[in-house]
C-alpha cells in the first residue's frame, strides 16, 4: 500500500483506456483517495462511471483554460481532502487538422490551442496544487512523449506543445523544490488511447516501435501506471525534473 493516507487530483481521466485512468485505479488500489476531474459534459458519463468502481473518490469538472474551474477544483479539494500529496497531469490536446500534413502550415489559433492546453496548464494547475502540498513531500506528474524530443511524423504541433512541457518540468522543479514538491513526467511510449486516435498513421507508429525497440514489444496502459505509482511515492522522494521513459527502451535507439 504504497499510498495509503495519501491524496491526489488526477485530470484527464477519459474513458478507461485512458492512462490517467490507469494511474488513477493503481493510486486506488494502493491505498490513495483520490479526485478525478472531466472536462465538459461528454465526458462527465465516463468519468463518474469509473469513479464508481474507486473508494470514495471526488468527480469534479474542469476545463483548465479557464482559470476559475482550476481555482474550483482546488477549492474543493481542500474542504473534502484538506490538503494533497499528488496531482497526475494527464491533459493534451490539439486541433485534429493540426495534426495531418506539414508542421509549418499550423495556425496560429491550432498553435495556442496545442500549448494552453496541453503544456501552460501544467504551470497553472502546479501553482494551485502547491499551497495544499507544501510540507508534504508533494509529488506533480505529467505525462509527455518522444515527439517533444524528436521529430515523429504527423505529430506536429503536439510535439512543439511536448517540448515545452518537458521544460515546464525542470523549471516546476526549481521552483517547487524548496517546498518539498517534486515534479516529474512519465514519457510513455505509444499507446492505443483517445487521444492517439487523431494522430496519422499511428498504426504504423506501433508497428515501428515493436519493431526496433529493445524489447520488442510496444507498452501499455498498467505498465505506465505502475511507473507513475513509483513517482508518486515516497519511493522517488530523491528524484525530481526528470523525464521516464517507459517506452520498452526505444528511446535509446538512433532510428
Amino acid at each position: 500500500m504504497l499510498l495509503e493516507g495519501k491524496t491526489g487530483i488526477i485530470f484527464g481521466v477519459a474513458n478507461k483506456r485512458s492512462l490517467a485512468w490507469a494511474i488513477a485505479r493503481r493510486a486506488d488500489e494502493e491505498g490513495a483517495r483520490i479526485a478525478l476531474t472531466y472536462q465538459g459534459e461528454r465526458l462527465e458519463e465516463n468519468a463518474r462511471e469509473l469513479a464508481a468502481s474507486l473508494k470514495d473518490p471526488l468527480v469534479l469538472p474542469c476545463d483548465v483554460t479557464k482559470d476559475e474551474e482550476i481555482e474550483a477544483v482546488f477549492a474543493r479539494a481542500k474542504e473534502g481532502m484538506g490538503h494533497l500529496d499528488f496531482v497526475v497531469h494527464g491533459i493534451a490536446f490539439a486541433l485534429k487538422e493540426e495534426l495531418e500534413g506539414e508542421y509549418m502550415n499550423t495556425s496560429r489559433e491550432g498553435f495556442r490551442i496545442a500549448q494552453d492546453i496541453s503544456a501552460y496548464s501544467l504551470a497553472a494547475i502546479a501553482r494551485r496544487a502547491a499551497p495544499l502540498m507544501e510540507g508534504r513531500a508533494g509529488s506533480i506528474l505529467t505525462l509527455t512523449y518522444l515527439g517533444g524530443e524528436r521529430v515523429i511524423p504527423h505529430y506536429n504541433v503536439m510535439g512543439v506543445a511536448k517540448a515545452a512541457l518537458d521544460m515546464s518540468v525542470r523549471y516546476l522543479a526549481h521552483d517547487l523544490g524548496p517546498l518539498g514538491i517534486r515534479v516529474n513526467a512519465i514519457s510513455a511510449g505509444p499507446i492505443r488511447t483517445l487521444a492517439s486516435a487523431g494522430i496519422g498513421g499511428f498504426i504504423k507508429i506501433l508497428e515501428h516501435m515493436r519493431n526496433h525497440a529493445p524489447l520488442r514489444r510496444n507498452v501499455d496502459q498498467d505498465q505506465v501506471a505502475d511507473a507513475a505509482l513509483f513517482l508518486l511515492s515516497d519511493l522517488s522522494r530523491g528524484v525530481t525534473g526528470e523525464i521516464l521513459h517507459v517506452d520498452s527502451g526505444y528511446n535509446i535507439m538512433g532510428m
